[in-house]
């Protein structure tokens, strides 16, 4: 038994014509559309340069259990995940706090101010930390199986 996969119209003559209005408000749906499902997507993307410190640290620690990740590569990321209150000098809970921090520029910086005090050595690990930034941005993190 063989299956036609190839479409088969019964009028293949007849043709939808369409005019420029119905056009503009397909692409217009078409790019509403795109930025509803990008919004509501199922898939989690790593986005170092806008996320939550637990947020990397979950990365990171799902990194670690998967084998992608070595302890010694995740000192510089996990010295990020840090935060002090300037006001008490203790830390800040992560779980409780919402604030988004492009890790990318934090790492960045960083090894301008190692460069200056003539750290190398850290220097070269927030190196080593934007790379696996930038080879890990944008690549799923989790999905959400209700979706």
């Amino acid at each position: 038994m063989k299956i036609n996969i190839e479409s088969n119209h019964l009028y293949p003559t007849q043709r939808v014509q369409t005019s420029t209005v119905e056009n503009t408000s397909r692409a217009s749906f078409s790019s509403a559309l795109a930025a509803a499902t990008t919004e509501a997507s199922p898939v989690k993307q790593a986005d170092f340069t806008n996320m939550t410190r637990k947020e990397m640290f979950d990365w990171m620690n799902s990194q670690i259990r998967s084998g992608k990740m070595s302890l010694d590569e995740s000192s510089p990321l996990l010295g990020m995940t840090m935060k002090i209150s300037v006001a008490t000098g203790q830390s800040v809970d992560m779980a409780s706090d919402t604030t988004r921090v492009n890790f990318m520029e934090n790492a960045r910086v960083g090894i301008e101010g190692a460069l200056s005090r003539n750290d190398a050595d850290l220097a070269r690990r927030l190196q080593v930390a934007i790379a696996i930034m930038q080879k890990n941005q944008g690549q799923a993190t989790s999905v959400d199986a209700r979706a």
